[in-house]
């Protein structure tokens, strides 16, 4: 049977939030957080990664500002999405991913995790909220 996956990235300007769903497409779990290097070292380790996960569909958090509108950081998020995209040849679906961010930090700070520690683990936690919203919005 033809497992598939989907991805859920938190593409922010330093590091990108990755988490993976279970084969049956109900459950997120955080990955890793990749530390950016250059845009093509980011492109090939994103992909090496999505490739060796069985990723079939990639969902990619969208920064929308409050009033719906696109800043600077979707346009940089959204270039970033569309040459994964090109590269990969996977689908590629934009997830409002707003407060995901201060959701995430919620949950660590709720679940008593220490500040220098939130910084670590906050992009992957919130590229899984991405992804499970996505997975339960479907």
């Amino acid at each position: 049977m033809e497992m598939k996956r989907y991805a859920g990235l938190d593409i922010g300007d330093k590091t990108i939030g990755i988490a993976i769903s279970d084969p049956m497409l109900l459950i997120a779990q955080g990955l890793m957080t990749l530390k950016r290097k250059t845009l093509e070292e980011d492109l090939e380790a994103v992909i090496a990664i999505l490739q060796e996960q069985q990723v079939t569909k990639v969902i990619a958090g969208l920064p929308r500002n409050m009033n719906d509108s696109l800043g600077p950081q979707a346009q940089r998020v959204m270039n970033f999405a569309q040459r994964l995209k090109d590269k990969s040849g996977l689908e590629l679906v934009y997830q409002d991913e707003r407060l995901s961010t201060v959701a995430a930090n919620r949950v660590l700070i709720e679940s008593k995790v220490r500040r220098e520690n939130r910084k670590k683990v906050v992009d992957k936690i919130a590229a899984t909220l991405i992804l499970q919203n996505y997975l339960d919005g479907r």
